[in-house]
């Protein structure tokens, strides 16, 4: 398990700083960027090919790293947990992953665009 190139993390900083969603911008000088394999090949994991837990994005792979769009989406969460430290993480266990509005912030956001107030 080794820490990735920041390079990707410095970019989509960059590109969540242009979606308004939060009033501060994400903070990345604690968070790190891990490809845990290990972790991927059990149940609950396996659909996805990123994880954050708070200021750590796991990837399925090393190759991962590389994809802006993934790294995007997982910073968004960082973000969200800045934000919301309780509820985010809460929200999962009410409301599930699959219509989760967090989930579908960090797609927005990836895309770049704003999501309205939840």
């Amino acid at each position: 398990m080794g820490r990735l190139d920041r390079g990707v993390l410095v970019r989509a900083k960059a590109r969540l700083d242009r979606v308004d969603l939060y009033p501060r911008p994400v903070r990345i000088e604690r968070v790190w960027i891990v490809a845990a394999p290990w972790l991927f090949s059990l149940p609950w994991f396996r659909r996805f090919d990123g994880y954050t837990m708070w200021n750590l994005i796991l990837l399925r792979s090393p190759g991962l790293a590389a994809d802006e769009d993934l790294i995007c989406h997982e910073l968004c969460h960082v973000w969200q947990m800045q934000h919301h430290p309780i509820r985010m993480p809460l929200s999962y266990l009410r409301l599930g992953y699959a219509h989760n509005p967090y989930e579908e912030e960090a797609r927005r956001a990836a895309a770049g665009r704003s999501w309205e107030a939840r």
